[in-house]
């Protein structure tokens, strides 16, 4: 039987730890005796995040680094090992978003989403790699999305990024498998973040009518998205760690997210029809 993983006692790392999902994960974490590096761009949101983790009396350090930073993200395992000398939990949350169709995107914005939901993921899981197979127990978990599983149009470049974390994460649980190493895949739906809020859209020149119906579309479709994020970022990160703590290799969280994975399951190649009349019914 695989070893359950011990929070108390142990180090983690959280990615995109300064607001929503990757903040409630560090109070949850530090709740219940895990000490926490915590990393994200934003330093005044780290100074934020760490004082509210004060009273759990458990070590916190902070870490302000631009995942698109391939040299700062080597240089990231010698800080954590200074600090705390070991990692038990890898966890690679940080994520933005682009939306609007493909051919409207810009390509800047396409290298940049993938820069940080894709190949930042990979580049932290490398670095860190020798430090977790030193320890008995330890455990990785890689943020997709309900996208992850279905493919809606307008979220190309999202989808193509959360697809091939889950194919990642299901490789590297293959690789690891008869090792003290675990990779915990989590599937969220729709998480009440900033996310929607921040994403970057189409960018067309000028002020034509057709780049006007564009941005136009894109808005109509952020507002949108923004009222379907109705889960709780602490909810959320409970479900994460509950996984964490039973090692599973998956967890997918949400009813919108488990429907979405059931008719995918069943209609693989007719699924977005289906979800489209239920998204309507919620509307």
């Amino acid at each position: 039987m695989t070893q359950n993983f011990r929070f108390r006692g142990s180090v983690a790392l959280v990615t995109g730890a300064a607001s929503g999902i990757g903040a409630e994960l560090a109070i949850a974490l530090t709740a219940r005796g895990c000490a926490v590096a915590l990393v994200d761009r934003d330093a005044a949101g780290l100074a934020a995040v760490a004082e509210t983790l004060a009273p759990h009396e458990v070590s916190v350090s902070r870490h302000v680094v631009d995942l698109r930073d391939a040299d700062a993200i080597r240089a990231l395992p010698q800080a954590v090992e200074a600090e705390f000398g070991r990692l038990n939990l890898l966890v690679n949350n940080a994520g933005v978003a682009l939306g609007g169709n493909f051919a409207d995107v810009h390509p800047d914005d396409v290298d940049w989403l993938l820069d940080i939901n894709l190949r930042a993921v990979m580049r932290v899981t490398h670095a860190f790699l020798p430090m977790l197979r030193r320890e008995p127990v330890a455990q990785i978990v890689n943020m997709s999305s309900m996208f992850g599983l279905i493919a809606p149009p307008g979220q190309a470049t999202y989808c193509a990024s959360k697809f091939a974390v889950r194919g990642f994460s299901e490789a590297l649980q293959h690789e690891f498998v008869g090792t003290p190493l675990g990779v915990t895949l989590v599937l969220p739906g729709g998480v009440d973040t900033a996310i929607a809020r921040s994403a970057r859209g189409p960018r067309p020149e000028g002020d034509s009518e057709a780049a006007e119906a564009i941005r136009a579309a894109f808005e109509t479709a952020r507002a949108d998205f923004q009222a379907f994020l109705r889960l709780k970022p602490d909810f959320t990160a409970r479900k994460i760690l509950d996984a964490v703590e039973r090692r599973a290799p998956r967890i997918v969280v949400g009813k919108d997210a488990q429907y979405a994975a059931l008719v995918q399951r069943l209609l693989p190649g007719g699924y977005w029809p289906v979800l489209q009349r239920l998204s309507r019914r919620r509307t």
